[in-house]
């Protein structure tokens, strides 16, 4: 009997320990948003932001931005590649390119640095947070941020050596491994070293090549920080180093996991990015300097009959598309910013001013078997911008928030059918924003804010063979600017002595001349289809919904989080180019709603055990076709051990194996089997993946 009684009051005394810890809760720790013009407390920023932190990160074992997207409410994106590169905020966004320049209506900044469009770089190992701004970002970032902007911060240099080496394990041959270390180099510099090696076989078998690695990945990232600071000057120099090698091949004529492909794709990036921020404090104010720089070079490429020759004599084509970019892009950024108000009259005024330029070069070549010979295109984008913000104290509890940004665009477009474009855009956002702070410190808001998205050129319909002949492509090769104005009203407060915090937006989105994507289907003379893109206007559209997300620090030992989004995003007046009017639909990958909810429990001495949920509504995966995914829940566990030194975890995500799309069409045929009936395809999610992780500190 006495083997039976240490172990058992070991578990008892474990328990009664939790329980106890329950009647004394813990303060949340502060979050800071640091994406704005000014570093602000998440629950005093006057705006509907989500913040996932290094621990969430952590707990889900996230290798890519993709795989936290979803904590975060009203945040979508689109398949259609190896990675997640296209994002949706509020039913705003991309879902693919291809020929195409694109101006992406949600921007991303990591460390600073534009990689608004590059979504595959979105490594997060080492980083410190991700911050989503839903709305428009007229007066931060322009053009790039019509919806909302994306924001990876990684962690900073520190003046105290330490280090660790992270590795993990699991289904389908995925495997990890990386290492940070950090410390001083001089008193006044430290260094900060992070590389990260992922690779998988992927969750797709290609059954014609006898193959498990047709989908796989292999992601590599190299990061270096260095911080000096002197008296009033701070200099922070980022430098980044990205290569992807991954395959795609993420389309089967069946439907399945199993694809039959002879030419299976890829989708490559090879991104070398840098950037610095100077700081100098000047009594009153600080003077910031931002630089950066990216030069990147893209392959995405994949078979487009999605099988091999021989699957049906007679009925069968064979073809394969291919995208190469080259893309510089090099930014320049002046600000001054007040450290004490200034007066207005009586009224104190925080303030912001600053100068902007951004120089953007891409060139394109497309390789594709319909086309006598490669198509090519170059783009440029020059932009100049004047911005300024300031907060105008009209009582001691009531602030008049104010952002202009005044912007002058100049772009290029030149290709190989001898196609030239020089549109300039003077375009123009803002911000007006009332914000009141409650006698027990919580924040009401109101704002109106005015978004924007340049015009261009629809090079795939340009690039079409036999460009003339496509039936209704007269009218489609450019597009115009759309205008977004987004209202919104919030409330963000915290109860019971800082354990219970909750954030609350409700918004309305007017667009005007809204760009939407859509596609046209040309017969080919041997049956099957061409299936071109391209951006046209629609008349109007509206966006409306609500945000709310709470966190409770329950005791020492457990947690709860929740994320609750409810969105309507629906066509005023649009007619497509088959003449199919879409007025009062819901535009594509826009679903009803999103919610995330979980907890965690830290028991005994170092155990935890995390259980999370996810959902979505089923949304339509087109603008062109009625076909919609169905809606689904995700079911994500971890157990973990941690210790001073060392930590380890089992985790399971998507424990359910829950079949999930996230990319399809619906308005062609691809299967010579069937004589090309039409009929819908799909791009499944991660099916269940269960591993180890591990990390070790020193």
């Amino acid at each position: 009997m006495t083997q039976y009684f240490r172990p058992n009051s070991l578990a008892l005394g474990s328990l009664l320990w939790a329980a106890m810890s329950f009647v004394q809760a813990g303060e949340i720790e502060e979050v800071i948003v640091t994406a704005e013009l000014r570093d602000q407390p998440l629950l005093q920023q006057s705006a509907s932001t989500s913040v996932v932190v290094r621990e969430q990160i952590r707990s889900r074992s996230a290798q890519h931005l993709e795989d936290v997207l979803g904590l975060m409410p009203n945040v979508n994106f689109a398949g259609g590649s190896s990675r997640a590169r296209y994002y949706q905020v509020r039913g705003v966004g991309e879902r693919s390119q291809f020929v195409e320049p694109l101006n992406p209506s949600i921007g991303l900044l990591i460390d600073d640095i534009d990689l608004s469009g590059l979504g595959t770089a979105g490594s997060l190992f080492d980083v410190e947070q991700v911050e989503v701004l839903r709305g428009p970002q007229g007066t931060l970032h322009g053009a790039n941020a019509l919806a909302g902007l994306i924001n990876i911060r990684s962690a900073a240099p520190e003046a105290d050596a330490s280090g660790y080496v992270e590795g993990s394990v699991g289904d389908y041959g995925s495997r990890s491994l990386g290492a940070m270390m950090t410390g001083p180099l001089t008193p006044d510099l430290s260094i900060r070293l992070a590389m990260n090696q992922y690779r998988s076989d992927g969750y797709l078998e290609n059954a014609f090549l006898d193959s498990e690695r047709t989908n796989g990945r292999d992601e590599r990232m190299a990061r270096g920080r260095l911080r000096w600071q002197s008296g009033a000057h701070l200099l922070d120099l980022t430098v980044l180093l990205t290569r992807v090698d991954n395959g795609y091949d993420a389309f089967s004529l069946d439907n399945t996991r199993t694809t039959l492909s002879d030419e299976p794709g890829r989708d490559t990036i090879d991104l070398t990015a840098a950037g610095l921020n100077w700081q100098r404090q000047l009594g009153e104010a600080r003077f910031e300097i931002l630089l950066s720089a990216a030069d990147s070079d893209t392959d995405y490429a994949y078979d487009e009959d999605w099988s091999y020759v021989g699957i049906a004599p007679g009925w069968e084509y064979s073809s394969s598309d291919r995208y190469l970019r080259a893309r510089r892009s090099y930014s320049g950024q002046i600000r001054l910013i007040s450290e004490t108000p200034a007066t207005l009259g009586r009224l104190p005024v925080d303030w912001v001013a600053g100068l902007y330029t951004l120089s953007e070069d891409e060139s394109l070549r497309r390789q594709y078997t319909y086309l006598p010979e490669d198509f090519t295109s170059e783009y440029s984008t020059d932009t100049l911008a004047l911005f300024g913000q300031a907060g105008i104290s009209l009582t001691s509890r009531l602030q008049l928030a104010i952002g202009l940004r005044l912007a002058q665009r100049a772009t290029n477009y030149r290709d190989s059918n001898l196609v030239e474009s020089e549109p300039d855009n003077s375009l123009w956002g803002g911000r007006l924003a009332l914000e009141y702070e409650t006698v027990n410190g919580h924040l009401a808001y109101t704002s109106v804010s005015r978004g924007y998205r340049a015009n261009g050129v629809n090079a795939g319909i340009i690039s079409a063979p036999d460009f003339g002949l496509v039936p209704g492509a007269g009218g489609l090769a450019f597009f115009d600017e759309e205008l977004l104005y987004n209202y919104e009203a919030g409330y963000k407060a915290s109860a019971w002595g800082g354990s219970l915090s909750s954030r609350l937006a409700l918004f309305y989105m007017d667009r005007q001349d809204q760009q939407v994507k859509g596609s046209l289907v040309v017969p080919r003379d041997d049956g099957s289809t061409a299936f071109i893109d391209y951006t046209g206007n629609a008349a109007t559209g509206v966006n409306y919904g609500l945000e709310w997300e709470v966190n409770w620090q329950a005791s020492r030992a457990l947690v709860f989080f929740g994320s609750l989004g409810l969105l309507r995003a629906r066509f005023d007046e649009y007619v497509n180019a088959d003449g199919v009017d879409l007025g009062g639909r819901d535009q594509a990958h826009a679903p009803r709603y999103q919610f995330a909810a979980g907890g965690r429990l830290d028991f005994a001495q170092g155990w935890s055990f995390q259980a999370e949920l996810e959902g979505k509504d089923g949304f339509y995966l087109s603008d062109r076709h009625d076909v919609k995914t169905a809606a689904y829940t995700l079911v994500h566990l971890r157990l973990g051990y941690d210790t001073p030194r060392w930590n380890a975890a089992l985790w399971m995500r998507n424990l359910t194996d829950e079949d999930y799309v996230i990319r399809g069409f619906g308005s062609f045929g691809n299967d010579p089997r069937k004589e090309y009936a039409l009929e819908p395809y799909f791009q499944f999610g991660e099916p269940r993946l269960i591993g180890v992780s591990a990390q070790v500190f020193f």
